[in-house]
């Protein structure tokens, strides 16, 4: 005797007692019908087992686990002579899944969108998970502003009960928001609070930063930033009534409308300080920005509240909670503040842990933190650790947390999370002289070779007027205690005698030198170096007087004892776009007997970094130097200061602003000079519609020039006003994923007749 039991009418069979199936039990279980999935996983989705009744219950439970699995399109049980037979029809499987239409995503992506959706290949196939997925892939379209979007899906049978799936897209243009109004304004205008959203009506360059394009994510982050702008004006009570979206019938015009109520303006009457301080009151007064009497800001509280949080925090109390509890009089529109201060619970550090370094060594991450396991937690330490990583240059990110300890109440982890770049750079370089023919130039440099933190570097000019070697290596932790060793091998070779517009001469120098670096504080670094230089210089009848000179009085062969000391403090918050800190530096070279050359050159620069907000930063840079002999020695003219190029005065040829001299063939020659002032003032703002800090616009302002010890026909020893140059322009640096690349367009304001100028000038390289 057989008995069925179809899926299709197993409600009957739970309502209807005439349909129901005589019981009996069960001494074996058959399934039939499995290409792909095996028996055995059949059996643990089973509820019965052999010795179970069989009764309606038992074959209602047994179809409704099989369905659930997703891997059945049809289940059926029969019943002969005491065994089960589970006769299933499985779901075909994705061979292959294809996309193609798509230009807005990487195929990657979104393939990675749909395997959460639960279609990927491999995975049974599921109707209603294809449909899911239409919808999910229309919803990315949408959030970038392609409502035209059409994503077509075909399924194609295969053989072994397969299928291939195909998302044929026809992506659209994206919709333009053609219009942002704002409705209820009336102490500012629309064009100003326009101005603080990152959305907007297409302009000549939305092209590029797609600003025009509408997202949902993209207007909250707007109506966010309108709100802070009213907060930080004193509108306490301000107020986003309604935002109305509409979308013209085509689908390719955005309409914003923002309802808003500004509210009265508010200044604020007190400021107290409640709770447990822990820290004298008095020091954490110094640390409120906002005052009694001034407009209300809620920047400015916030700040506040973060610096108190941050002071405690440099206790040991990493979960300081300070919470501003307002006090609105809303006659005289006042407002004061009550600043709860709630340190928690003191807390130490159970370990420090490092992950994203595949190439960089823990220790070379380890010692630059400043935050000890087992010390007490420290904000203003674990600040400074950032600091310092990211001025390593190794990194594009450096990420630190810390996340309390589980199961402990008094114990956090530090955990530094880095995102390695490539430290090396090949920079390469070829042009072409009539006279000198082709140039060749090259450097190698490694600022973490293979991963120890240590530096070298190779350096190749070749050319018939210049050629240069150079290799350097440092040793920047030689001692535990952060002291530097460095060497230095080099020699250079100039042949300006077929070069048209500069002196002539021929030299040659050897060198070898040894340095280092001996960290003061945190801040501060002093660098020692010694090194020896064997000079072979000539000169002709065409050669500058002063260089003439220079060779009759001193000879062909100089030998030279070279000294160098500077002083360094470097409170920059990044090696490569830093946005705050300075960086001092006062160096000084010196020829020093027994050598034959003796002189000396002071050189002081100050490089400062002002935030004016999150986007933009400004840099103010002033370098000054001034050399001399000593005793009856002179400065030699080789060791002059040239002023002029991409990292002095912009829009001016490399070294050719200062005293100059004619030749014998009247021609006119820069030499350089003992005396140099450069000053820059530079603002930095990110590249629009680029988020990440790897390109930085700026707009700058140069001056500079070098000045002479001897009077010249084009320059004289007096420093004057009226020999500065000045430029004006453009620059862009990019931390492309070939290298650094840095680009300049400027104007030079007061050149002479006999200046010789650049518009544009850059500098790249390859980065490996």
């Amino acid at each position: 005797m057989k008995k069925r039991i179809t899926s299709a009418v197993i409600l009957a069979l739970l309502s209807a007692s005439s349909l129901a199936v005589e019981p009996f039990t069960i001494r074996d279980i058959r399934v039939e019908g499995l290409q792909r999935t095996e028996a055995g996983s059949v059996f643990s989705y089973l509820p019965v087992k052999v010795g179970d009744t069989f009764t309606d219950d038992v074959a209602a439970a047994a179809i409704k686990a099989l369905y659930a699995t997703g891997f059945f399109k049809d289940v059926k049980l029969e019943a002969q002579d005491g065994v089960l037979i589970v006769a299933v029809e499985e779901r075909p499987s994705i061979a292959k899944l294809t996309l193609s239409g798509i230009k807005e995503f990487s195929e990657e992506d979104l393939k990675a969108g749909l395997k959460q959706t639960g279609l990927t290949e491999g995975r049974v196939f599921d109707k209603s998970m294809l449909d899911r997925a239409e919808q999910e892939m229309k919803r990315q379209y949408y959030n970038r502003g392609l409502y035209s979007v059409q994503v077509v899906t075909t399924v194609t049978p295969l053989e072994r009960n397969r299928v291939a799936l195909q998302f044929d897209v026809v992506e659209g243009d994206a919709a333009k928001i053609r219009q942002i109004n704002i409705v209820g304004n009336k102490v500012f205008s629309e064009k100003k609070l326009l101005a603080q959203f990152s959305s907007s009506t297409p302009g000549w360059l939305s092209w590029y930063t797609k600003d025009d394009q509408y997202s949902k994510t993209k207007l909250s982050g707007d109506l966010e930033a309108l709100r802070s702008f009213y907060l930080n004006q004193g509108y306490l009570e301000f107020n986003i009534d309604s935002t109305q979206v509409s979308i013209s019938p085509d689908k390719k015009d955005i309409f914003i409308t923002a309802n808003i109520t500004e509210g009265p303006n508010y200044t604020v009457s007190d400021i107290n300080l409640a709770g447990q301080m822990l820290v004298p009151e008095e020091e954490l007064r110094k640390l409120i920005t906002i005052k009694p009497g001034e407009v209300f800001s809620r920047e400015k509280l916030t700040e506040s509240t973060r610096k108190i949080g941050d002071r405690l925090g440099n206790e040991g109390y990493a979960f300081a909670n300070v919470n501003a509890v307002p006090e609105l009089d809303k006659e005289k529109h006042q407002v004061a503040f009550t600043l709860f201060v709630d340190p928690g619970r003191r807390v130490y550090v159970n370990r420090v842990n490092v992950a994203g370094n595949t190439k960089t060594r823990d220790e070379v991450i380890r010692r630059e933190v400043r935050q000890m396991e087992g010390g007490w937690y420290n904000a203003e330490k674990i600040n400074l650790s950032r600091n310092r990583l990211n001025r390593l240059g190794y990194f594009n990110e450096v990420n630190i947390e810390t996340p309390a300890v589980s199961g402990a109440t008094d114990q956090v982890d530090v955990n530094i999370g880095v995102s390695e770049k490539a430290t090396g750079n090949i920079l390469l370089g070829a042009g072409f002289s009539s006279s000198e023919g082709v140039i060749l130039s090259g450097a190698v440099n490694q600022a973490n070779a293979f991963g120890s933190g240590n530096r070298l570097s190779l350096q190749i000019n070749s050319g018939s007027v210049n050629t240069a070697y150079s290799v350097s290596f440092t040793n920047p932790y030689y001692t535990i205690d952060g002291i530097s060793l460095g060497y230095d091998a080099y020699r250079r070779d100039v042949d300006a005698t077929s070069l048209d517009g500069v002196g002539e001469y021929e030299s040659s120098t050897m060198g070898l030198g040894m340095r280092f670096g001996l960290p003061l504080n945190e801040k501060d670094t002093l660098f020692l170096g010694a090194a020896v230089e064997q000079l072979e210089i000539g000169t002709t009848n065409q050669s500058p007087i002063q260089y003439q000179n220079f060779v009759d009085k001193h000879g062909e062969t100089n030998n030279t004892l070279r000294l160098d000391a500077s002083l360094t403090r470097d409170t920059r918050n990044n090696f490569l776009f830093p946005t705050a800190g300075m960086m001092q530096r006062a160096a000084l070279e010196f020829g020093a007997p027994p050598g034959d050359m003796q002189y000396y050159k002071l050189s002081l620069q100050h490089q400062q970094y002002f935030p004016l907000s999150k986007d933009f930063t400004l840099l103010v840079n002033g370098e000054a130097g001034y050399g001399g002999g000593i005793g009856d020695s002179e400065l030699p003219f080789y060791r002059n200061f040239f002023v002029g190029g991409v990292s002095t005065v912009r829009g001016y040829q490399s070294g050719s602003i200062g005293p100059k001299e004619k030749d014998i063939d009247n021609d006119v020659v820069a030499l350089g000079g003992d005396t140099k002032l450069v000053g820059n003032v530079e603002l930095l703002f990110p590249m629009p519609g680029i988020k990440d800090n790897s390109v930085r616009l700026s707009t700058f302002f140069d001056a500079g020039a070098a000045f002479g010890t001897g009077d010249t026909q084009y320059g004289s020893n007096k420093i004057g006003f009226e020999d500065l140059r000045f430029s004006t322009g453009l620059g862009v640096a990019w931390n492309s994923p070939l290298g650094p690349l840095k680009f300049s367009l400027a104007y030079p304001i007061n050149p002479k007749d006999d200046d010789e100028t650049e518009v544009f000038q850059f500098s790249m390289g390859t980065t490996f």
